[in-house]
């Protein structure tokens, strides 16, 4: 009996250690609104990471890092310098916010070969930044390989609110997606209870549409995850390629006036 139980203690601990950690692009600018011209200056932390965990992984130079504002597409992949981010190779981007406008700023990194899951993960991530007073356009699809379309405004939310969003895939809605959600734990500000509570999932309905309610403030990253259908190869093999659809938004608590 003794026996039989130091076994299934052990493969307790064995299947607690290798519990399956989520992963997520990260692209994190300095503010999450730009309201003074004077401070127009942004810059750009773009990793990749277990978030809630504040474990980093290393990222290599990504493929592409863009801005979308106004109408206008511009590439700021020559502007990415590597930075450490959660003690792992990671990059910075500075952008000076010269116009109004909605400017969402998008990650295409380079496939990432992950054994502990047999496969690789390429995650499209999108950050989406007010300037000055001009909010429109925020609930525009850009036309990336997957992405998620906010129909919540992905900016200017308080803590405790609702969010919700539409998953694409080649610009179609994926219906029943399978979405990941965590906070940002920068400071290890928090701890889950248990490795359950590391990662919080939901699914979209018919229409790609998921809802969450975000219980505290922080930032908070959502990952609408799929397979593609083309394979890449691994050591001569030919291996899935986990597609996410990665969205951070910032929740805020509101200014305490002392009275």
């Amino acid at each position: 009996m003794l026996g039989k139980s130091l076994v299934l203690g052990t493969a307790l601990v064995v299947g607690l250690s290798n519990v399956a950690l989520a992963h997520f692009g990260m692209v994190i600018p300095s503010s999450s609104v730009v309201t003074d011209k004077n401070a127009a200056e942004v810059t750009l932390d773009v990793s990749f990471s277990h978030p809630m965990e504040g474990v980093g992984m290393t990222m290599a130079r990504p493929k592409s890092f863009k801005v979308y504002a106004n109408g206008k597409e511009q590439d700021l992949t020559a502007e990415l310098k590597p930075i450490k981010v959660m003690d792992q190779d990671a990059w910075q981007a500075r952008y000076a916010v010269s116009r109004p406008g909605v400017h969402q700023f998008v990650l295409e990194p380079v496939p990432y070969w992950e054994p502990a899951e047999d496969c690789f993960i390429i995650h499209y991530v999108k950050t989406c930044l007010p300037a000055y007073g001009e909010e429109d356009g925020w609930a525009e699809p850009l036309g990336v390989k997957t992405e998620i379309v906010p129909l919540t405004r992905p900016f200017g939310n308080y803590a405790g609110n609702v969010f919700q969003g539409r998953v694409l895939l080649d610009g179609e809605p994926v219906p029943g997606a399978e979405v990941e959600v965590e906070y940002y734990n920068r400071d290890k500000r928090y701890a889950a209870p248990n490795d359950v509570m590391l990662t919080q999932v939901i699914r979209a309905d018919a229409n790609g549409v998921f809802t969450y309610s975000v219980p505290f403030a922080g930032w908070w990253g959502f990952a609408a995850l799929n397979t593609a259908e083309e394979k890449l190869t691994h050591d001569g093999e030919p291996k899935n390629v986990e597609l996410g659809a990665v969205l951070w938004t910032e929740f805020v608590d509101p200014v305490r006036t002392g009275k």
